[in-house]
């Protein structure tokens, strides 16, 4: 159940002179990654917006604006920033917070000359003014909510049960054999193998491994990996998502101390040795669960109201069934 977010909603002229401040500035193209940090974060893709320092601090009840009559403080630029889209916020908090001033000022300039043309007497005015002031309170409200929703222990800890497979991680060791037309450097000296190559090679350190060698000795030497390599292929637990496709399917379906086959990615071919494969306890991912399911809690209460105070909508408006006149007797 969702409200619209804001009084920004239905203020045409700020929702387009928002859009007028800096946009998120777009990131340099990263150079390629280590292939330790792609295994292990696949999805790390850096991040859309660059942090903006935060802008100074002053008093809340310092008048910050002022457009005629008009007076806005440090404190209501502050709660309008956060009405803001969430790409916007960071930005009009630090180094963009003049340019949406200069958009608060068209906005107060374009008001007052509303009121010059006596346009807030008008129906139109009204109206919007009307639910807008609904709008604002019901959001209010919703967020009051959701702040008060209580969420039952038991249906916590069902959702834990029933998406337990959400919060598998693993803890695994690998060796990557690199092969041509991977990101991951050549070590000097060593030739560039070609995809059947790698193969062969990946093949023959298994057979060492399952024959008894040890795994983090084959790693130190063998891997192409060089982060996780000098760690004997150690790497940190992962989750569902923090990996290559072939990687992630090919870990999680090993169980503790299983050694997989040579499994190709971008990369080259990896020999994945899991250590631990369990569930994330349920203490440590309780509170994000609480949050997860909190809207949910709140859109019961919503709903819950709404059937205690049902609407009355015109049936040939809305083109809903007519609910039948009772019998007169």
């Amino acid at each position: 159940m969702k409200f619209f977010p804001s009084v920004l909603v239905l203020c045409p002229a700020l929702c387009l002179l928002a859009q007028q401040t800096q946009t998120p500035p777009t990131p340099p193209k990263s150079p390629d990654p280590k292939p330790e940090q792609v295994v292990t974060r696949a999805v790390d893709v850096g991040k859309m917006i660059q942090t903006m320092p935060p802008g100074p601090t002053v008093p809340p009840d310092r008048v910050v604006i002022q457009e005629g009559d008009i007076k806005i403080t440090a404190a209501q630029f502050d709660r309008l920033v956060e009405t803001l889209p969430e790409q916007y916020r960071t930005l009009a908090r630090g180094a963009g917070r003049k340019q949406f001033a200069d958009s608060l000022v068209q906005v107060l300039v374009l008001a007052q000359e509303g009121q010059r043309r006596k346009l807030d007497a008008t129906t139109d005015y009204k109206t919007l003014v009307m639910f807008q002031d609904l709008n604002v309170l019901a959001s209010l409200t919703a967020d009051e909510m959701k702040k008060s929703a209580t969420t039952d222990e038991a249906d916590i800890r069902k959702y834990y049960d029933d998406h337990k497979n959400e919060y598998d991680q693993v803890h695994a060791r690998h060796i990557l054999v690199r092969a041509q037309g991977s990101n991951v450097p050549v070590k000097p000296g060593q030739k560039d193998l070609t995809d059947a190559e790698a193969l062969a090679k990946a093949q023959e350190l298994r057979a060492k491994i399952a024959g008894g060698a040890d795994f983090a000795t084959i790693a130190k030497q063998e891997s192409d990996d060089a982060g996780s390599g000098a760690n004997g292929g150690d790497m940190p637990a992962f989750r569902h998502g923090q990996m290559v496709p072939s990687f992630e399917a090919a870990a999680f379906a090993l169980k503790p101390g299983e050694l997989s086959q040579p499994v190709k990615s971008q990369f080259g071919y990896h020999i994945i040795l899991v250590e631990s494969h369990e569930a994330r306890p349920f203490a440590e991912v309780r509170p994000e669960i609480e949050a997860r399911i909190k809207p949910e809690a709140t859109k019961k209460a919503v709903d819950a109201l709404t059937a205690q105070h049902p609407p009355l909508l015109d049936p040939d408006y809305f083109n809903l069934p007519k609910t039948p006149a009772p019998d007169k007797k």
